[in-house]
């Protein structure tokens, strides 16, 4: 079996299958559209929601600000050779000058959580990032009440997403597998791998609630609404800190989404999130 550079490299370009294959019908119109509306939110939501972060660089846990113990603070300091950007994660300190903490702005070294080119808008502008962040969040949150719905009423998340003991059993195999970037071919490759199903689930199932639910309970319009927000998370900055660790959950996520999409196969995982048709190989030589 070739194994290699050609083998990746065909696969992400889509040049496979080379030998006798047929189209199946992977992804329904619903699905597709779900896909990409949150792909699209997620993108924005991250953008705008770090130009929120910049107006206060730092996350703490419990009710209030510890502002000498942060959980995680990106700060700038002004020294002999000139500001630097200092991350604290902890009590442990990181100069990540340029970065984080402090970068450039049209060619003048200034005191920023997050470089502009991660923010939406650019500028710092508190106000518009929170427009923007709310308005997507909204989009965010009635998208996926609808999957769940549709999952629901079809049956999907039983059927495609919830791991059997047989796909249990497989997972240490399937990720030697994965490791071994070997993916599943022909009749395989029409179902989720166990991989995917638990990725899947923790995603949609797992983060999505988390991380409405956090930014929720940061609203003091919704605390007064419903207070067990407050006792659910222990207080606005834990809530603050889950929303953040929640936030860069579903960018390692799509990181990892996105190398995998294009290693096991680019345009055919494209095309059958496009189209909805994927092309399966009519023979098991792997």
């Amino acid at each position: 079996m070739e194994i290699g550079p050609a083998k990746i490299l065909r696969r992400a370009l889509g040049l496979r299958p080379a030998g006798p294959h047929y189209f199946f019908r992977r992804h329904t119109v619903f699905v597709r559209i779900s896909h990409w509306v949150n792909a699209g939110c997620l993108l924005f939501l991250l953008m705008s929601g770090l130009q929120i972060f910049n107006a206060h660089p730092a996350l703490y846990w419990g009710k209030s600000s510890d502002f000498d113990h942060p959980v995680l603070s990106l700060t700038a300091q002004d020294t002999d050779q000139g500001m630097i950007g200092v991350t604290q994660i902890g009590p442990w300190r990181f100069d990540t000058t340029g970065v984080l903490g402090a970068s450039d702005v049209d060619g003048i070294r200034t005191a920023r959580g997050f470089p502009d080119w991660a923010t939406l808008p650019g500028p710092q502008w508190l106000a518009m990032g929170r427009l923007w962040h709310f308005a997507f969040a909204w989009l965010f949150a009635i998208n996926g009440l609808l999957f769940w719905a549709y999952a629901a009423a079809l049956g999907h998340a039983r059927r495609d997403l919830l791991p059997t003991k047989g796909d249990l059993a497989q997972l240490p195999r399937q990720i030697a597998n994965h490791i071994k970037l070997k993916f599943p071919r022909g009749e395989g490759a029409k179902r989720y791998n166990t991989l995917q199903k638990l990725a899947y689930l923790f995603v949609i199932f797992g983060l999505g609630p988390l991380i409405v639910l956090t930014g929720l309970t940061m609203s003091p319009t919704m605390d007064s609404a419903f207070p067990q927000l407050l006792w659910i998370f222990g207080g606005r900055q834990s809530a603050r800190t889950i929303h953040f660790i929640c936030a860069f959950s579903f960018l390692g996520f799509l990181v990892v989404h996105i190398v995998m999409v294009i290693l096991s196969g680019g345009w055919n995982n494209l095309r059958a999130m496009i189209t909805g048709s994927y092309a399966i190989e009519d023979n098991k030589d792997g």
